[in-house]
């Protein structure tokens, strides 16, 4: 059993950055993919990035893509999405997911946390 905790969300101004962290209690953090997902008022639940157990290999949303950095510390049990020149677009709720094998963009992930709120204002 994987217990995820985020934090890092708030209201920011459009061009700002954050940085999302989610902090993993349990066994094994180490063995897990990780994964962050958004739900945005109204919308699904989408995949926004995922990083490997390793931290060998990332993906990202297009949205995501050459904005938002997602990376690990297996030492702290700790997963982070650094996301830059934020946009109003990118208003939602965010979630971190863990899994122990899979594809990083699938919904289907074992763990989720209860996720932060990042608001974004033009």
């Amino acid at each position: 059993q994987v217990q995820l905790v985020e934090s890092g969300g708030g209201l920011v101004q459009a061009g700002d950055s954050l940085r999302l962290s989610c902090v993993a209690s349990g066994r094994d953090f180490s063995r897990y993919a990780m994964g962050w997902f958004r739900r945005a008022p109204g919308k699904e639940r989408e995949f926004v990035a995922g990083i490997t157990w390793s931290g060998g290999y990332t993906s990202y949303s297009d949205s995501a893509k050459g904005r938002f950095i997602i990376t690990r510390d297996n030492n702290k049990n700790t997963a982070y999405l650094r996301m830059n020149s934020l946009k109003p677009a990118d208003t939602a709720v965010y979630y971190c997911a863990a899994r122990p094998n899979g594809a990083l963009a699938s919904t289907d992930y074992n763990y989720w946390g209860q996720g932060t709120q990042v608001t974004v204002s033009s």
